[in-house]
């Protein structure tokens, strides 16, 4: 089959791929960019994306937004017609600040999730920036489209199903995430799409659902646009690429790693995540790491009772010290066996596994 174009009111994509936002540091401009050129979509993590600047750990705030400023006008620049998304965090504090950020400096999309996302309606106004929330139940996705009728009379530009085999913090329990190992989450998706449809009479609009979670290669994009949604979400394809802006040792985890090293740790969110299997991980199972620099990055944790700093751990993570960071990673990422280009990946996702060279 040939891929749809993705149509998000005025924006058209022509491959439904949104490059799924990965912090801290994994989707940068470098990735995001190359993503948005190739015809998909590009997304940038919010996510302390200030972590590089100089003054971070003293003015992290103004550090974030200067820093998202600089990777919105990098990513345009390097595909000036692309669509260029930012991810960000319900949970994370400062939330309004750095959507109104976003919006402000040509956002594309902002896409939202770890919570549900009252206000964002509020964030864009003025602009023409779509808005995207992340879910992962028809319970949520009602309820957010409910609130964002209700209080502010739109509804979504497009809605993000996460499902439980996605990488980084899920919003599943474990016992869930353990029940759809074998499934591909068509019952959940089919009821969300329902869902949804009321939402598109209500505001005479047509709203896109891409679903998220464990898609791998071209079949399984396939097999969930068969389903009625109108385009996929991936993040762990793209670590192994060139243009990620995570270290070279970051990406190698992925080329590296086993089945068996996929695994689910416990978040200072309260949630569970999904990562790969490495000395953090397995310290952490058994003591608690104290904060010495809280970063005051969420809304819901506490320095004196987590069992570690996740924004330490995800730093140490992407800067190549994988041994003492978390690396978050998607259910399938043991598959993963080389680092190729964008182009590349984008062109056997869409075209089929790329010929073998023998010679």
């Amino acid at each position: 089959m040939n891929f749809p174009k993705l149509h998000i009111g005025d924006l058209t994509a022509n491959i439904p791929i949104i490059q799924g936002g990965m912090g801290i540091g994994v989707s940068l401009s470098g990735l995001a960019g190359a993503v948005a050129k190739e015809g998909g979509i590009g997304v940038i993590s919010a996510a302390q994306v200030g972590f590089n600047e100089p003054d971070f750990r003293t003015n992290t705030v103004k550090a974030n937004i200067r820093a998202l400023k600089d990777q919105l006008r990098r990513a345009r620049e390097k595909a000036k017609n692309g669509i260029i998304g930012v991810n960000i965090m319900w949970r994370g504090q400062h939330y309004e600040d750095y959507a109104r950020t976003a919006a402000e400096n040509g956002a594309d999309i902002i896409f939202s999730g770890a919570g549900l996302p009252a206000d964002l309606p509020v964030c864009v106004e003025g602009t023409d920036t779509k808005i995207a929330p992340i879910i992962g139940s028809p319970k949520a996705a009602r309820v957010i489209l409910k609130l964002w009728a209700k209080h502010h009379n739109r509804t979504a530009d497009l809605v993000v199903i996460e499902g439980p085999k996605a990488g980084g913090h899920l919003g599943y329990t474990r016992e869930q995430v353990k029940m759809h190992e074998s499934d591909g989450y068509e019952k959940e998706i089919r009821e969300i799409l329902d869902v949804v449809r009321d939402f598109e009479e209500k505001f005479h609009k047509k709203i896109p659902v891409i679903f998220g979670g464990g898609i791998f290669d071209r079949k399984d994009i396939e097999h969930y646009l068969s389903l009625g949604l109108s385009g996929v979400q991936m993040a762990t394809r793209f670590v192994a690429t060139k243009e990620c802006d995570a270290s070279e040792a970051f990406k190698n985890m992925y080329v590296k790693a086993k089945a068996k090293d996929v695994t689910i740790v416990q978040s200072p969110v309260h949630m569970p995540g999904r990562a790969l299997l490495n000395p953090f991980v397995c310290a952490v199972r058994n003591r608690r790491m104290p904060v010495t620099n809280c970063f005051h990055c969420l809304k819901t944790c506490d320095p004196s009772t987590t069992p570690y700093c996740i924004t330490q751990a995800l730093i140490r993570a992407v800067k190549g010290d994988v041994d003492h960071g978390l690396v978050f990673c998607g259910a399938n990422a043991w598959k993963i066996n080389k680092i190729t280009t964008v182009h590349d990946l984008m062109q056997e996702l869409t075209e089929g596994p790329l010929p073998q060279n023998n010679g």
